[in-house]
């Protein structure tokens, strides 16, 4: 079947305000005469429909209903292979950033998904396998009004709950007990950071802060973890054991702990083959909104080769919003913050109307800046209720078919690269400082920086449970690696360089879509640009 014809159905159904399930599309596509085909299906389409269905197209075929007048721009079946395929690379393991990945002549590289059984070119299986369960939503749940017992409240939880998984590793005492006990004695204390600066000598003092007071801690600069240091960011949650100095006014540390994801840790994976894109910063009304890229990855989603891609995972910044940043207006292809979503869900009725989409809000979305962020009120809820995705919060754990995926935007990936050395954090390999993260089990550790934070009845933005995948977006950089078995993938953007992106020297990878195997956790990248 020519992907040229289903191309031109799937946008022609778009223009009649309709999406539909890919076998759909396939059943119009394969018809004897598809341009009557679509126009069956369209006049027959149920009043209120916002979706053609695979038995709706049946039924309309079965009828042979002959239309009033041919729909305009329609491919009669005999239109040339388009070539929208998105080419791939392929990686098991992948370690280090995507970039802009040498793509091959051929479609793709590595395996090749299994070809479809039973569906007439329709998803791999029954969509009552599927299973989707969302986690840490603050939607609904928002309760801070920024007093100040909001904002003690918010880190007593954050230490309690980010202590419990650093007690098995020291014997933590209270600030206020190491107080008291003798010089030369052994300690092990479980804080919050509350200051880190340099000595005169070079050495390391790092006041920690517990419940119950603040006391300092000293690395000595020759130390093997000294280097650890470099990594702090103050409000994180660490551990330190080591021994008073004669005074007991002053600790000298031995060893640093991190929460961190421990390196035993086995990803759970689904129980079939069915996989899962993952994009975001689609950026809808911006001038630089790279609509064609878009357009051929939405017609990829359409074809045998993507079968299985049976969800969509988008995290954030569907629209460019307004005023976002200085002079943004100047930058706008659609000025109105409404009509951007109206836009953004014509394209997204370019998808199969049979896929799985879940959503959270970015920093360009219309939701409050302040972490967390509630997902879309009703009347954007509405805008985009075409294809019925599941909206939720930034950030949220969302589960498929067993395989957990923390799903977050990503502003405080800005906040990790301008505080940690080059070789930890930088926007070129995104995915490391995604790794600082997950060693932190906290998704925005520093408070008051360049991140706004919400402070709630508790810390929504801690990682309590190991993630199978993290996935971010946010900084326009692909990245992607393993970090003790869990996969981190930063998904690019949709929306080519901006003058404002051009002056603080920001060079987006556009028109990626991560795909991943949902049943073995192996990556693969597909550019359509």
């Amino acid at each position: 079947m020519p992907l040229e014809t289903t191309t031109r159905i799937v946008r022609e159904l778009a223009r009649h305000g309709y999406n539909a399930e890919r076998e759909a599309v396939t059943l119009i596509a394969s018809a004897d005469d598809p341009t009557r085909a679509l126009s069956a299906a369209v006049e027959l389409a149920p009043d209120g429909a916002l979706r053609i269905t695979t038995e709706h197209v049946r039924s309309a075929l079965d009828a042979d209903t002959q239309p009033v007048a041919d729909p305009p721009g329609v491919d009669g079946g005999d239109g040339e292979s388009g070539g929208s395929g998105g080419k791939s690379v392929a990686t098991a393991d992948p370690s280090v950033s995507g970039g802009t990945p040498h793509s091959p002549s051929g479609d793709s590289v590595g395996r090749v998904p299994v070809e479809t059984k039973g569906s007439e070119g329709g998803r791999s299986a029954d969509p009552s396998r599927r299973s989707i369960t969302v986690e840490g939503d603050i939607t609904g749940q928002s309760t801070g009004t920024g007093a100040y017992d909001d904002f003690v409240n918010v880190f007593r939880d954050r230490y309690e709950r980010l202590s419990k998984q650093l007690r098995g590793r020291v014997n933590h005492r209270p600030a206020s007990a190491i107080q008291d006990m003798p010089g030369r004695s052994d300690a092990e204390m479980i804080g919050l950071v509350n200051d880190v600066r340099s000595t005169a000598s070079g050495h390391w003092l790092v006041e920690l802060e517990d419940t119950t007071g603040v006391f300092p801690c000293l690395v000595m600069k020759d130390k093997e973890i000294a280097a650890s240091v470099e990594e702090l960011l103050l409000d994180e949650c660490i551990a330190v054991s080591g021994t008073l100095s004669g005074d007991a006014g002053i600790l000298f540390v031995d060893d640093l702990y991190f929460p961190d994801v421990p390196r035993t840790y086995r990803p759970s994976t689904a129980d079939r083959h069915v996989q899962a894109a993952l994009i975001s910063d689609v950026h809808v009304g911006s001038q630089e909104f790279v609509a064609d890229a878009w357009s051929a990855f939405a017609d990829w989603l359409h074809t045998e080769e993507a079968a299985h891609v049976e969800y969509l995972l988008i995290a954030g910044d569907m629209v460019e919003g307004v005023g976002v940043y200085p002079n943004q207006d100047e930058e706008l292809d659609v000025i109105d913050i409404y009509e951007q979503y109206e836009t953004f869900a014509e394209y997204l009725k370019e998808v199969p109307g049979d896929m799985e989409i879940v959503m959270i809000p970015g920093n360009h979305d219309a939701v409050r800046l302040a972490e967390p962020q509630p997902g879309f009120d009703e009347e954007l809820r509405e805008i985009m209720s075409a294809h019925d995705a599941r909206i939720t919060g930034n950030p949220s754990t969302v589960t498929i078919e067993g395989v957990s995926v923390l799903m977050y935007h990503g502003v405080s990936l800005d906040e990790v690269i301008a505080e940690l050395p080059e070789e930890k954090a930088s926007y070129d390999d995104p995915h490391r400082a995604m790794y600082q993260l997950l060693k932190k089990r906290h998704v925005a550790p520093q408070f008051g920086g360049r991140n706004r934070l919400a402070p709630e009845e508790k810390d929504y933005l801690t990682i309590d449970s190991v993630p199978d995948i993290f996935h971010t977006g946010h900084v326009h950089k692909l990245g992607y690696g393993k970090y003790h078995n869990v996969l981190a993938v930063n998904s690019g953007c949709w929306q080519a360089q901006t003058a404002f992106q051009k002056s603080v020297n920001i060079d987006p990878d556009v028109g990626f879509a991560p795909i991943v195997d949902l049943d073995t956790l192996n990556l693969t990248l597909r550019k359509f640009t």
